[in-house]
């Protein structure tokens, strides 16, 4: 669902008031938190569709994704539970095992133990994770703590949408596709592991809604304007050329829709990175925004984790009314 409707949605809900319900949906922030006794216990689920053709490595991508909000609150994934849609008159056995194979597969690099799962007949793949992770208390990251003067750093970087689509049109070169990949498969661990070492004031992973809607929601919540320098932002090899062939997925263009009037874009950005930037993501980096004189220490750290990339790609300011971005 796109961010619009799910806005719509979630706005008529009202949760009633618990004190141990540190984190919940209403800042649209990665997961839940829970504090049981002295252990803040983390929830999240996320299910994607294939976005690769081998089944063990869309399996791992899944996993990765469904992994990455736990990382980006700063905690450790414990348990996890399948959930696995399948055509089971027409998907072999096996390409269901080679799925749930690869997810393990991550499972087990993330140190976060298998315990299940549940299967449902549909007319298209889907498998995701329903991850439970714990952190102490206060070591919890949200969304909401970014202050004015501090550096924005990304972990990975963008384009996975474009070039999944592209690839499904026969239109992505190895190189891009294999990157793509490569990225996708990789765990948010070390990235976690190197906000935690030096110090986050907030974070939020990238995915469905794209680097500029996770920005968004980020600046919303911490009552800040976040600025972007388009040139500093990493980019998957060859991702410009296929937005400029109008490769971008039906998610980017929702996500276009639905951030732009809150997103101040220079006028002179190429529309093919514009699409970039509002790229819905799989199993995207994380975006930190630390103390600004942290910020090299950090990107010493994540290259440390040796990180997808570890790229400082701007600034949080003061907030500017009805202003949640600026591109420049």
């Amino acid at each position: 669902m796109g961010p619009g409707g799910l806005r719509e949605i979630i706005c008529n809900l009202h949760p009633s008031k618990n004190a141990s319900r540190l984190v919940g949906f209403e800042l649209a922030d990665d997961a839940g938190v829970y504090l049981l006794g002295d252990v803040a216990l983390i929830q999240t689920i996320d299910v994607i569709t294939p976005i690769v053709d081998d089944p063990a490595l869309f399996g791992r991508i899944a996993a990765a994704n469904s992994l990455s909000d736990v990382y980006a609150m700063g905690g450790r994934p414990i348990t996890a539970l399948n959930f696995i849609a399948y055509p089971d008159r027409n998907l072999p056995a096996r390409v269901v095992g080679k799925i749930l194979e690869g997810g393990m597969d991550a499972c087990e690099e993330a140190g976060c133990q298998l315990m299940g799962g549940h299967t449902i007949k549909d007319d298209e793949v889907k498998y995701g994770l329903a991850v439970t992770g714990v952190a102490k208390p206060e070591d919890i990251v949200t969304n909401t703590g970014a202050r004015a003067g501090d550096v924005l750093v990304l972990t990975k970087p963008l384009g996975t949408g474009i070039i999944s689509t592209a690839v499904k049109a026969g239109a992505a070169k190895p190189r891009s596709a294999e990157a793509a990949a490569s990225s996708m498969a990789t765990l948010n661990s070390g990235a976690c592991e190197a906000m935690m070492t030096v110090g986050a004031h907030a974070c939020t992973d990238v995915t469905g809604f794209g680097l500029m809607g996770h920005a968004a929601q980020l600046a919303r919540a911490s009552r800040v304007t976040l600025t972007i320098e388009a040139t500093k932002v990493p980019l998957l090899p060859g991702v410009l050329a296929l937005a400029r062939k109008k490769m971008a997925p039906g998610g980017t263009k929702t996500n276009l829709a639905a951030y732009k009037k809150a997103v101040r874009i220079s006028p002179d950005l190429d529309t093919a990175m514009v699409d970039v930037l509002f790229d819905a993501q799989t199993s995207g980096g994380l975006l930190i925004a630390v103390e600004a004189d942290k910020a090299s220490k950090l990107v010493t750290e994540l290259k440390k984790r040796k990180t997808p990339v570890a790229r400082i790609i701007g600034r949080a300011n003061k907030m500017v009314r009805g202003v949640d971005v600026i591109i420049e």
